[in-house]
């Protein structure tokens, strides 16, 4: 790209943010200022804003952060998370492993209750892990629990569930015997694919009639596309150090909307922040602005059924390399994100992240690199690419879009269709392979592991929307899942990566970081490597 074109693009980007502040600006005007800048009348309700509707509160089914974050505040696991991402008992209030590190004992706290009073069990544990790696329910997150005992060959239809091995030795005492070690298992327990569940109505259950479940609090209502109220659970063993008695998320897609609203003293918290008012937020609102790194990555995945990137290994690469990553830090990326060069984030536990070798290339020579492989591609400025370029409804999201899309078309000459859905519809395109050839898609850690980002990979994996194959990428993963030595499995994932990675099944675009409003008077807020902010570690001031 020229100089002139990179320009161009960086001064468009400027004047389109500079736009959307004024609107922010604008808007706030008719609204008026926060009248709950500083504190808070009512310190018995929550109001938390999240980006998107959740698309279940099934733990077994949920793979969406805005799922996630609600279901955080209704069950609980094995294991629980302080505030600052630490380890914590949770429904188990204590375990033992064996000097194998192959198998888990667990004893379940008597106190721990369901809603309704009766006592969680063992075997309900046993019963939600079933459930997920039941084949004939095909859950998205039925990979998690691979590291169990006959999980794997369960999940591919070769043994019944019944044969998982998690056992109910009692009511309180419950016994996982794993594959082989794995140092990350009682992290992988503050997963939601790990909570356990009632009963099947309780788990399909979005009313507060037939609602059960075993965390702080418990479903009040739930209005698709308004609210999800929340009340705290009078059953949960640990309720006395519940401080917020309900809870309020609204969906809010438009992040601009939600900063309007924050501001407007109808949010207590928000999920992100629209980068368009970093400036503003500094100068109003410095003390409120929480910002982190955390273990995720922002990508694109091409889709490997089309005609267009199937055999075509020159596209797919020219496509990563025509991207100008510092002029997305320049103008969308500024709240800390860091660009992407490889899929692994930094900050990954026994991990050196890697990266493709022309990340270090002067910007001239990137770009002529590309337009190479474009033109041995077999295309031209005669003969342009055209393809689909699918993503969710959020502004950081469609910005981002519209950017990339610029860069391969000025670089490339790419003529890109933008296919921009509400979440849910979203979720479903994303599934169905003949209605976009790439889809911005992001992976959050389920435990601060590198194999749980390149597992998402693997040839049968429900994650791998790009429905990428290499038997050599799953054979090291194999190798690595089953190596006893942390230095090992390191090793081995490090080398996956690099295949991955040299095929370009999907474009990594940028490393997440987290972003937060969150009003003076609301206390206990921490970062944490997985983003994760439970409401029973917050309080609200009320003076």
């Amino acid at each position: 790209m020229s100089t002139r074109k990179l320009n161009s693009v960086r001064h468009i980007w400027r004047a389109l943010c500079v736009a959307i502040v004024l609107m922010i600006c604008g808007c706030d005007a008719k609204t008026g200022g926060s009248p709950e800048h500083d504190h808070r009348v009512d310190s018995e309700l929550l109001r938390r804003g999240i980006d998107g509707e959740p698309a279940t509160l099934d733990p077994g089914q949920a793979v969406d952060v805005f799922s996630f974050e609600v279901i955080r505040d209704l069950y609980e696991g094995l294991v629980t998370e302080s505030a600052d991402g630490g380890l914590q008992p949770g429904v188990a209030e204590s375990w033992t492993v064996s000097p194998t590190g192959t198998e888990y004992t667990f004893q379940l706290r008597h106190d721990a209750k369901w809603s309704n009073g009766r006592s969680v069990r063992a075997q309900d544990f046993v019963f939600a892990w079933r459930r997920v790696v039941d084949p004939k329910r095909a859950s998205p997150v039925a990979d998690l629990l691979r590291p169990i005992a006959g999980a794997s060959e369960i999940i591919s239809g070769r043994l019944p569930s019944t044969q998982l091995a998690a056992y109910a030795v009692h009511d309180d005492l419950l016994v996982v015997r794993l594959v082989q070690p794995a140092p990350y298992f009682p992290q992988l327990l503050t997963h939601s694919a790990t909570f356990p569940v009632y009963s099947e109505d309780a788990a399909n259950a979005h009313n507060s009639r037939d609602w059960v479940s075993n965390g702080p609090y418990v479903l009040s209502s739930w209005t698709p596309g308004f609210n999800l109220k929340l009340t705290k659970n009078l059953s949960y063993w640990d309720r006395s150090n519940v401080r917020i008695n309900a809870v309020e998320y609204i969906p809010i897609a438009d992040l601009n909307s939600a900063f309007r609203q924050y501001r407007a003293g109808q949010l207590d918290l928000t999920q992100s922040v629209p980068p368009s008012a970093l400036p503003l937020i500094r100068k109003e609102y410095p003390n409120e602005l929480l910002v982190a790194p955390f273990l995720g990555t922002a990508y694109y995945a091409l889709n490997m059924h089309s005609s267009k990137f199937a055999t075509n290994i020159k596209l797919r690469q020219a496509l990563a390399m025509a991207i100008d990553r510092p002029a997305l830090e320049l103008t969308l990326l500024t709240f800390e994100q860091k660009s992407a060069y490889g899929f692994v984030p930094p900050g990954t536990w026994n991990y050196d992240p890697q990266s493709w070798q022309w990340k270090a290339l002067p910007n001239t020579a990137r770009i002529e690199e590309a337009k190479s492989l474009y033109a041995l591609a077999g295309y031209s400025a005669k003969y342009p690419l055209h393809m689909r370029l699918l993503f969710n409804s959020n502004v950081i999201i469609k910005q981002m879009a519209i950017a990339i899309a610029s860069m391969w078309r000025d670089t490339l000459g790419i003529e890109t269709e933008l296919i921009d859905e509400e979440y849910r519809v979203f979720l479903e395109s994303r599934k169905d392979a003949s209605r976009w050839d790439v889809a911005r898609l992001g992976w959050t850690a389920d435990y601060n592991d590198a194999g749980n980002f390149l597992d998402i990979f693997r040839r049968n994996s429900p994650n791998n929307d790009a429905s990428y194959e290499n038997k050599d990428f799953d054979a090291l993963l194999d190798r690595a899942a089953a190596a006893a030595n942390p230095e090992d499995r390191r090793i081995l994932l490090e080398q996956a990566e690099k295949i991955m990675l040299s095929d370009y099944p999907v474009i990594p675009i940028y490393f997440y970081s987290s972003k937060r409003l969150i009003k003076p008077y609301l206390r206990g807020a921490r970062s944490n490597p997985l983003n994760r902010l439970y409401t029973k570690h917050l309080f609200i001031e009320s003076n």
